[in-house]
């Protein structure tokens, strides 16, 4: 790792890791909201359904959160079989009507049990784990056991396991986890630090690490993103997935 590519990617972390990134990126959903359990749950959907363009994302992200009146939280917990109604025409790609009631159902169990999200995913990642694997695999696990879980659903929820890169739930944690002083990441879970993050490697950070020469591995899965954050944490071993900001800015923004 030479000195004038660390200078280069520190420099586009400043350049990126600005509030006005807030406004053309899934981000945003979640910034419209105060409450922890607003946060997480619209911060977890918004990752879930972010592919394809931004504005689209973002759009469809305020209907489904319209739909629960703008209270994700209260909704979830409170609503009557009849508010589900509601739902039957909401669709984002290949996420439709039946995932979003399953996703409802999944986050009433789990609410009426924790108080966060974060207790879903902390089993097996204590201060001496690497990373977050562990963690990953076991929430995907729990996140299926109701026993009405669609089999069509699951593909919307990645698992190391499976040997997925996790680009979007990669994304979701960096947003919950990371501290910083710029107001984009809300850093609001404790449990996990953010040297254990993984980079969320979508195509437009695959095809700029590639291109600095991060990645050699030639396919794109778990092992790819791991082998990308392990060079990041040589620029920074406390806080690796900040540089998804320049990789992410550089591919999307400047077309490098």
């Amino acid at each position: 790792m030479t000195d004038e590519l660390k200078e280069f990617l520190n420099y586009k972390v400043e350049e990126y890791n600005q509030p006005g990134f807030i406004v053309n990126d899934p981000i945003s959903i979640p910034h419209r909201f105060t409450k922890k359990q607003d946060i997480e749950i619209s911060g977890f959907w918004a990752a879930t359904l972010a592919w394809g363009q931004r504005i689209t994302i973002i759009n469809k992200c305020t209907e489904l959160f319209v739909l629960m009146d703008n209270a994700p939280h209260d909704f979830i917990l409170n609503h009557q079989d009849s508010d589900l109604k509601r739902f039957e025409n909401f669709k984002h790609r290949t996420f439709n009507a039946t995932d979003t009631l399953y996703f409802i159902e999944y986050f009433k169990n789990l609410y009426q049990q924790y108080d966060s999200l974060e207790s879903a995913f902390i089993i097996g990642i204590d201060q001496h784990s690497k990373n977050v694997e562990a963690g990953l695999s076991y929430f995907r696990e729990q996140f299926f056991a109701l026993p009405f879980a669609p089999e069509r659903t699951k593909k919307h929820v990645a698992s190391p396991s499976r040997n997925s890169a996790c680009k979007r739930i990669n994304m979701f944690l960096r947003w919950m986890v990371r501290k910083d002083n710029k107001g984009v990441d809300f850093g609001i879970w404790n449990k996990i630090k953010p040297s254990q993050l993984v980079c969320p490697c979508d195509l437009h950070v695959d095809r700029v690490a590639r291109k600095l020469g991060l990645i050699t591995r030639k396919q794109t899965d778990w092992q790819t993103a791991v082998e990308l954050t392990e060079k990041l944490k040589e620029l920074d071993p406390t806080d690796p997935v900040k540089y998804d900001f320049a990789l992410f800015g550089l591919g999307v923004e400047e077309k490098f």
